[in-house]
């Protein structure tokens, strides 16, 4: 695998990248993530108004940004982007509304919990414990499957959410969704056929791709020109700690504490992707700082005022694609989340794109995402016992991907904040079993 990892990356984690290009291929970070969604959707579930939505939106990205920029530069030290993850968002508006809504003191609860949860994060790095539990639990075997996992999960996401159920014609849908698939593969095909030409069309796919989708989209009137116009130029967020304001409640906290572990099973898998993608070896520092740093970035963004931003999965899709590793091109992407978190028409913008644009190239990453971790799974000399632990996970995460909701609705609340992530059931399932059923032990730490 190390042959192939290597021979895909035009320009390794630490290799040099002009500033004007790495903006540019920041940005392409930026639009591949669809930031924006976990916090739209929580304002519609709070029934927030304008002012609440935007504020919160705002604060989203300018933690998606200081959050990226810490793990880059100096917690994790890879290429690491951080985003809000859409686990917590029932949870959160369940204890906004438990106590006393918007109006009363739902959102400085809410905050509260948020900030120990994170606090929790950084003593769990600061103790040395994490890496060892990785070391302990996660051979390359159950590396892999989680790998995997990450990417089988966002597939149906990729076409539901964005495609099939998304606003408007489902006919146009797919139609813009395949225009901007079909123009990503145009790019990366020529990169292949013509090497002199790698470094626009393969780096730039995806801007490129995107960029003519929207441009589809426009001309058949499905770009939202009037969110645009009708948004400040500048504006600092207003919905902070310090407007909201802090409470502290048991109940909350210990929910949120089970959340955060949830969420950090998943950013695990995110993290061995991202070692896979990039043919890096976590070390045992890198694991400990790394879970200050997302401790840290989940601190950040309470105190701006909005859920957690952990580590985000779509990026090593991103990086797969574009043969792009470069720290610099992160440290962009975390400057655009913090100039998107000050530039409210620029947001607005980002926003406008329609679901399906995004979905066009999001199904394409996420499969990367996918092939990754088989490949990790690929180089193991897997027995019997290896099948299972491979292969429960993958059931299980198509299960809860495709559980109805009205199951999931039944379920005691702990039991929903779990169902509502299949890679952490994925996680906890490999790892269980590959301790229970006879396996080798090849660390991947």
């Amino acid at each position: 695998m190390e042959n192939q990892v290597e021979s895909s990356l035009i320009v390794g984690p630490d290799d040099p990248v002009p500033a004007g290009e790495a903006t540019l291929l920041g940005l392409q970070h930026v639009l591949a993530m669809d930031v924006y969604v976990p916090p739209i959707i929580l304002a519609g579930m709070m029934a927030m108004g304008a002012a609440d939505s935007t504020g919160l939106l705002q604060s989203t990205f300018l933690a998606a940004g200081i959050g990226t920029i810490l793990q880059t530069c100096f917690f994790m030290k890879m290429p690491v982007s951080q985003g809000p993850s859409f686990v917590p968002l029932g949870a959160a508006a369940g204890v906004v509304m438990a106590s006393g809504g918007l109006k009363g003191n739902g959102m400085a609860t809410l905050l509260g919990a948020l900030v120990v949860g994170a606090i929790v994060l950084v003593l769990l790095g600061l103790s040395g414990a994490f890496q060892k539990i990785i070391n302990t639990l996660v051979p390359a075997v159950v590396g892999g499957t989680i790998i995997t996992c990450v990417g089988l999960s966002l597939i149906p996401s990729a076409l539901n959410d964005n495609i099939f159920e998304a606003t408007g014609n489902i006919y146009q849908n797919i139609e813009l969704a395949s225009i901007t698939a079909l123009t990503l593969l145009i790019c990366v095909a020529i990169s292949i056929r013509f090497p002199r030409v790698q470094k626009l069309f393969k780096t730039g796919s995806i801007v490129i791709a995107l960029l003519v989708g929207t441009l589809v989209s426009a001309s058949m009137g499905r770009f939202d020109w009037k969110s645009v116009a009708d948004s400040a130029w500048f504006s600092f967020p207003q919905r902070t700690m310090l407007h909201w304001g802090i409470s502290f409640n048991l109940t909350s906290i210990l929910t949120f504490i089970i959340i955060y572990a949830i969420l950090t099973t998943e950013t695990t898998g995110t993290w061995f992707a991202m070692g896979a993608v990039t043919n890096h070896k976590i070390t045992s520092r890198q694991w400990n700082h790394g879970i200050i740093g997302e401790g840290l970035s989940c601190l950040v963004a309470a105190l701006a005022g909005t859920t957690p931003v952990t580590g985000y999965s779509t990026n090593a899709g991103v990086i797969s694609i574009t043969g792009v590793a470069s720290k610099r091109v992160f440290i962009a992407a975390g400057s655009w989340f913090i100039v998107l978190g000050f530039f409210a028409k620029l947001s607005a913008f980002l926003a406008a794109i329609p679901a399906p644009v995004i979905g066009g190239v999001f199904a394409i990453i996420t499969v990367t995402i996918m092939l990754n971790g088989l490949n990790v799974i690929r180089q193991q000399q897997t027995g019997e016992s290896d099948l299972y632990i491979i292969g429960l996970p993958i059931i299980l995460t198509l299960a809860l991907v495709l559980l109805p909701s009205k199951v999931t609705n039944a379920a005691p609340q702990m039991i929903q904040y779990l169902l509502g992530s299949p890679i952490a059931v994925a996680a906890i399932t490999a790892i269980v079993l590959n301790l229970f059923m006879p396996s080798r032990h090849n660390k991947l730490a």
